[in-house]
């Protein structure tokens, strides 16, 4: 039997690296791809340092995987935030935001889609956010998210007859560096936040994995085109 390979951008922290610690306990070989080195041990062998929003580095690390690997699964999942309220959104973030957290995904899909249409059940998922249903000082992260939910909405009618789903993952409230960077423990937002959580508590980056896993099993072949948002609850009240 083929190995098969998953490709995890920005998996080497926080919900990337649950993801492709999950991935690699479901039997892929996982590749991460992002700017720091893993911090898990059994992600190292295959990690390529590489900034994700330089196109041309990022094709070149990709020409190279391709090479020798079949790759039969994606996930894009890295992405920044750069918190801020309207008045005080930072016209210069734009770019920054929209290259790393949309154009990555597109640049990274098309140089894996030959592989992905080889292996005849390509998987693709996005790690989108709960932020696609609006959340104040998001404007910039609401958009790209928002970005690659409508781009995998596209992809999915556009790669179905390869065998390929394409899928998103929204996760709300998850306890990660990144979250508690942007929401100090002991803020009143950060208070805020966890009690309008209906299940009462954080999600945590496992929880999110697993939804993953669950889109890039190759028995989920007839689920595609759909978000799941893995939020406590947040999105149904």
């Amino acid at each position: 039997m083929t190995t098969s390979y998953a490709v995890v951008t920005g998996g080497a922290r926080n919900i990337g690296q649950a993801i492709a610690l999950r991935l690699q306990q479901d039997g892929y070989r996982v590749i991460v791809l992002d700017i720091v080195e893993p911090e898990a041990e059994s992600l190292k062998g295959h990690a390529y340092r590489v900034d994700l929003s330089d196109v041309e580095a990022t094709r070149q690390r990709l020409e190279e995987i391709t090479r020798d690997l079949d790759v039969s699964c994606l996930v894009n999942n890295v992405g920044i935030v750069a918190p801020a309220l309207l008045d005080d959104t930072d016209i210069a973030d734009f770019d920054t935001l929209m290259h790393l957290n949309v154009r990555a995904a597109l640049v990274c899909t098309q140089a894996l889609l030959p592989k992905l249409r080889e292996s005849k059940h390509g998987r693709i998922v996005f790690n989108a956010s709960r932020v696609v249903l609006g959340k104040e000082a998001r404007t910039l992260y609401s958009a790209t998210k928002g970005a690659v939910q409508a781009m995998s909405r596209t992809w999915a009618l556009e790669l179905a007859k390869d065998g390929i789903t394409v899928n998103c993952v929204a996760p709300g409230p998850i306890a990660t560096t990144a979250f508690w960077e942007n929401n100090p423990p002991d803020s009143e937002r950060a208070r805020r936040i966890i009690d309008n959580i209906p299940v009462q508590r954080m999600g945590q980056p496992d929880e999110v994995a697993h939804a993953v896993s669950f889109f890039c099993d190759r028995r989920s072949g007839f689920v595609t085109g759909q978000t799941l948002f893995v939020c406590g609850g947040v999105t149904v009240g």
